[in-house]
């Protein structure tokens, strides 16, 4: 599906900060000339298209449930079979072959470490291959949205803090609610609060204090970004020294060709990279050019340096905080 002018306009200015107000969608078609129902058959559109996945919460890691990112070493003979089976667990929301010696990639995130664990026994008992578990230690970026023709979003550098974040049993209930989008319909949030037996206002304020603490990293469209011509989708990593690591990761945040940004352990000896960034371009070359930047800039040259370009993606969805089984 080629998106039109007005689908890329929506998305290029939906992707953060969409409104949290009874009627969203009467203020998201002002700026497309478009009155709420129009706006909303043109979302169903866009996500019936693969543009977009869903309206809803990026959350931020290990603050509501648990998550890490695994990999494992997959014989190529064997890398459909076993990269079906990973897809088909629940709490697996991101499964991607990468180009390297650990060729498998996937992100388990469910509601407390211990579901986190069990998942991942599970796959390797089912696969018979040892996956090794690289959880975030510290994030210093995690924009992850994609300017489609408008400014780019200003980077300050560190990502806000989750500290003042406070806890409300009604959190994980809102977020398990919309974890496969928003409905599309003109008060989403009445729909969401009609099947908790909520109040809207209640709704719409844990919400807010969920985007303001900064455990909802951003709200909004959740992007195809390979439909959208971003295809080179890189993961580029550094071993660096761990005196130095904030300042070379503040210093690659703030570039604009970086969607996340953050550490994580090595396990050594097969994984010695602690520092993770996320590149997605248009193409190789972009790709590479953006990460020979981020070497001059904070002269890593020296460094231990890998680029793991995504072959394909098995699997990509939104974190899992519901507590049904089965695959999605």
């Amino acid at each position: 599906m080629t998106p039109t002018p007005t689908e890329l306009s929506l998305i290029d200015r939906w992707q953060h900060d969409f409104p949290l107000v009874e009627k969203p969608f009467t203020v998201v078609g002002r700026s497309a000339a478009l009155d709420a129902q129009e706006t909303i058959d043109v979302f169903r559109r866009m996500q019936r298209g693969d543009l977009i996945s869903r309206i809803g919460a990026v959350v931020r890691p290990n603050t509501v449930g648990a998550s890490t990112l695994a990999a494992m070493q997959v014989p190529t003979d064997r890398l459909e079979e076993v990269a079906a089976i990973v897809s088909r667990e629940a709490l697996v929301t991101h499964n991607y072959e990468r180009e390297h010696d650990l060729n498998l990639w996937f992100v388990v995130a469910g509601i407390d470490p211990y579901a986190v664990a069990a998942t991942i026994q599970s796959i390797e008992e089912r696969c018979g291959v040892a996956a090794i578990a690289l959880p975030m230690l510290q994030a210093y970026h995690l924009g992850l949205g994609f300017p489609l023709g408008g400014p780019r979003r200003q980077k300050n550098g560190a990502a806000t803090s989750a500290g003042e974040y406070h806890p409300d049993p009604r959190d994980r209930s809102i977020l398990a609610a919309i974890e496969n989008g928003l409905p599309l319909v003109e008060q989403p949030y009445h729909a969401v609060a009609d099947r908790l037996a909520l109040d809207q206002a209640v709704v719409i304020s844990r919400l807010e204090h969920l985007v303001a603490a900064g455990v909802v990293t951003r709200f909004g469209c959740v992007v195809r970004h390979d439909k959208l011509g971003f295809r080179a989708n890189a993961m580029a990593v550094w071993d660096i020294p761990d005196e130095a690591i904030d300042g070379v990761a503040a210093t690659f945040a703030r570039h604009p060709a970086v969607t996340l940004c953050y550490l994580r352990p090595r396990r050594l000896p097969l994984w010695p990279y602690n520092l993770f960034c996320m590149v997605h371009a248009k193409s190789r070359p972009d790709a590479y050019a953006a990460i020979d930047e981020l070497n001059l800039l904070a002269d890593t040259g020296l460094k231990r340096q890998a680029v793991l370009f995504s072959k394909r993606c098995f699997k990509q969805r939104g974190a899992v905080f519901s507590r049904g089984e089965g695959a999605n």
